[in-house]
């Protein structure tokens, strides 16, 4: 019996009606890339210090001398976060005293910044920490920012799937595509932190959704040649080319509340894409909504100028096709065996370290020496040849070793800086954006090899509790740069030796490369350690890697 693949492969591959999807569901996720990794700009933490107010009618001397002097990564720097005692300085530039020559300075007790900040202007014109004063006894609410959002993108990613199952993929897409960029609107206009980092919440429910309905969109609607490059280099550079845009608008843009509404506004020009990308014939297929289906497969056809056939689909293929999307299986047979059980827990782990590492270094560019503007540039740009890199080792190479060599390269090049002089901050730079690349391609293969390493018969509610180990990930990053405040090597050193770590557990990951796709869970392949013996296991149905491949896409996304 054909399946939908077969049963619609007379469209072709890459006509125009192919060619449209591809590029315009590819389109809608460049906004994710500015809204991802926006807090990296929305919500710095310039250099400030305590304000001295004109009323405390200090002489310029003891002006100068306001600030207490502290260490800070080995240098002497001023303080944060307190100041000499305004009422003692007042009554020595009174009395006519001198700092250092009457009055012993560091003896003059200290008290905290009771009149607030006073911030740098030189890079940003505001952000939301300047704006309700993020810092000092507040620093912890600016990790808890980029948490929230990471928290609304663990609600969606498991909202989504389901919505998308419910009410189907477009609608749910563009549904999502309003969440985001409407609740961004109304969060211009913030008039506390508060309001902001709940709507920030909402945001990142709907920002992810919207990258999984687009996804799951594209994968099922193109064919088989096409999907494993919509779901690689389609989906991945597009979101990176969003990533890339992100500080150019920043630089033109100081302010955060403009910088916020620019970032928005492109979220409106997908508006138009509701009349031009058609809902998912396999979901109409699994609803019993047969007419619609073929409806849009035969637009399809006209599009690319062929001519369908009568009968596009048979009884007996449309019971087959709606009978498989309904499957009797819960997230408790993914510890069934001590084989899947090891398998899951490798896969949690991994895609949540790989989660911390990707995000810990997008979001800690503006602690980076140099521009921040220059830096976000080069760690969203460089991602472009990691996922080059990861889709030609996909297609080429040994999944479980191409995973390891990435990780090992990302996570030993970020254990090296702390190694490199001070005065070397370039040479620290490359390595930051090394460990970037190395992280980044982990990241895009492990999609693929978790959907090889599960049985078909559990493979969405497989990659799907990865996935939200990822985003448990991402919520733990922002405190992994927050720990940069103690010691700016710290968190290279906590992200690396973890990395490093996770990279030797993949080892004990089965090979899938070249390997039939399991179908159920006794056909799974087995852990061996670091020894791993060639072999097909009995029942198993041999397919072509061409087709292995393909098939992991697909069924990662149904």
């Amino acid at each position: 019996m054909r399946d939908y693949d077969e049963a619609t492969s007379f469209l072709g591959d890459w006509g125009p009606f192919q060619l449209s999807i591809f590029f315009l569901l590819s389109a809608s996720i460049v906004p994710n890339g500015f809204t991802g990794l926006s807090a990296v700009f929305l919500v710095a933490i310039p250099e400030h210090r305590c304000l001295v107010p004109a009323s405390a009618n200090l002489s310029a001397a003891w002006r100068n001398v306001s600030i207490p002097w502290e260490e800070r990564d080995g240098q002497l720097v001023e303080s944060r976060c307190w100041r000499y005692r305004l009422d003692s300085l007042t009554d020595y530039s009174a009395r006519g005293l001198l700092p250092g020559v009457h009055v012993n300075v560091s003896a003059i007790q200290k008290e905290k910044c009771l009149d607030g900040w006073d911030y740098a202007r030189d890079l940003y014109q505001s952000t939301v920490v300047t704006e309700w004063d993020l810092v000092c006894d507040n620093d912890w609410k600016v990790p808890l920012t980029s948490s929230l959002f990471f928290l609304g993108v663990l609600i969606g990613s498991f909202l989504s799937g389901q919505l998308s199952d419910r009410f189907g993929r477009k609608k749910v897409l563009f549904a999502t595509m309003a969440v985001q960029t409407g609740f961004s609107i109304v969060q211009v206009f913030s008039v506390n932190w508060e309001m902001f980092a709940v709507l920030f919440l909402i945001v990142g429910i709907g920002q992810i959704s919207n990258y999984v309905a687009a996804f799951i969109l594209g994968a099922e609607i193109l064919g088989k040649s096409v999907r494993i490059i919509f779901s690689t280099l389609g989906v991945c550079i597009f979101y990176a080319v969003g990533y890339m845009l992100l500080p150019l608008i920043a630089f033109l843009i100081r302010d955060w509340r403009s910088l916020l509404m620019s970032l928005t506004v492109p979220g409106l020009f997908c508006i138009p894409l509701w009349w031009i990308i058609p809902e998912s014939p396999r979901w109409l297929l699994s609803q019993g909504r047969i007419s619609e289906a073929e409806d849009i497969i035969r637009r399809a056809a006209k599009k690319n100028g062929i001519t369908p056939p009568e009968i596009i689909f048979s009884l007996p293929e449309l019971q087959h096709l709606k009978d498989q999307s309904h499957k009797a299986y819960t997230f408790l047979d993914l510890l069934k065996t001590r084989n899947i059980r090891i398998v899951t827990f490798l896969s949690i782990l991994l895609w949540m370290i790989i989660s911390v590492g990707y995000f810990g270094l997008s979001l800690n560019t503006p602690n980076l020496h140099g521009d921040p503007y220059v830096n976000c540039f080069l760690s969203a740009i460089i991602e472009v040849p990691a996922y080059v890199i990861a889709w030609l080792l996909l297609r080429n190479f040994s999944r479980r070793y191409s995973t390891c060599s990435t990780l090992f390269l990302g996570g030993v090049v970020l254990l090296f800086i702390q190694l490199v002089p001070q005065h070397l901050n370039i040479l620290s730079i490359l390595l930051v954006m090394l460990g970037k690349f190395g992280i980044t391609s982990a990241f895009s293969m492990v999609y693929v090899y978790t959907a090889e390493l599960y049985p078909t018969v559990v493979r969405n509610m497989g990659v799907g509790a990865s996935s939200m180990a990822s985003r448990l990930g991402s919520i733990l990053s922002p405190y992994f740069v927050y720990l940069g405040a103690y010691d700016k090597h710290l968190p290279f050193v906590l992200m690396g030796s973890l990395t490093v770590l996770v990279g030797i557990f993949t080892l004990f990951l089965p090979e899938t490369y070249n390997m039939p796709l399991p179908d159920t869970i006794e056909e799974m392949l087995r852990i061996k350690g670091f020894k791993y013996k060639r072999g097909i296991k009995k029942g198993i149905k041999l397919q072509t890697q061409s087709n292995g491949n393909l098939k992991v896409l697909s069924s990662t996304s149904l």
